[in-house]
């Protein structure tokens, strides 16, 4: 079966757009190594097979991949094609396809399928539904999904936070601000301000406002084992991290699926 892409809805924000090129500034490709490292060793133990292949979905600039491609053949999915064009430069022998994860079909199954923060763009129990079915179609019998949102309803802080890096002669600095709508209860706003400069020392000033989906704790291992998968949820490990409750959740598909037996 070709791959089936979703339709690509109007990408508003800049920062996977014409800003693109400037996230290897906001969040360095070294930065992910521990986490990679955390995500490697959860597929390695819950695989019911030594894991070879894996399935990134919302892949971004594909900096995760960067550190997973070492000992996983990847296949790196995002629905904005200049994050897909930084990916290629990063890992030109990892495959890449152009697609929504809420309905994107290859056709194919892969021992892990990691969706990263992406998940957290799911900003409706719709969307996290079909995103986390996607997941699972793509799961062979015996693999494991890892889900990892930045927040579940019971973790959210509102707050501010900031960081940056230089590179190459350029410069990045954000302000990145989260908090809750007062009319909302399932998702939370995060206002990002940019400071952009370039090598000859010019300043842009740039701003994103990103919708993102929050959801109970139950309720992600509720979507998840609707999906069909057994559900388990972990401590996430990271030194940045620790003692904030903060989890990833795992989709263990079946060795042998009793809906459809192999």
């Amino acid at each position: 079966m070709a791959a089936e892409h979703g339709k690509i809805p109007n990408l508003t924000l800049r920062l996977y757009r014409d800003l693109a090129d400037w996230y290897p500034l906001l969040t360095p490709v070294g930065d992910y190594a521990e986490e990679a490292g955390f995500y490697r060793r959860l597929f390695e133990v819950h695989c019911k097979q030594p894991p070879q292949t894996l399935l990134d979905l919302g892949s971004g600039g594909g900096h995760n991949a960067t550190h997973l491609k070492t000992t996983l053949a990847c296949t790196l999915v995002d629905i904005a094609p200049d994050m897909l064009a930084l990916s290629r430069r990063l890992n030109p022998e990892c495959e890449h396809v152009q697609g929504d994860m809420r309905s994107i079909r290859l056709g194919r199954v892969f021992d892990c399928v990691l969706i990263h923060d992406a998940i957290s763009y799911m900003a409706s129990r719709d969307d996290l539904g079909q995103a986390i079915a996607t997941a699972f179609a793509h799961t062979a019998p015996g693999g494991v999904a890892m889900f990892q949102p930045d927040f579940v309803s019971e973790t959210f802080q509102s707050g501010a936070e900031a960081g940056g890096s230089d590179s190459g002669g350029r410069g990045l600095r954000y302000l990145e601000w989260r908090w809750i709508p007062d009319s909302r209860t399932d998702v939370y706003v995060t206002d990002m301000a940019y400071l952009l400069r370039d090598v000859n020392g010019a300043v842009e000033v740039a701003h994103d406002r990103h919708i993102m989906g929050l959801f109970p704790r139950a309720e992600w291992l509720e979507l998840i084992t609707e999906a069909g998968f057994q559900p388990l949820a972990v401590p996430f490990e990271h030194s940045s991290y620790s003692n904030t409750g903060h989890e990833v959740f795992l989709g263990l598909r079946a060795a042998v699926d009793k809906r459809n037996p192999r």
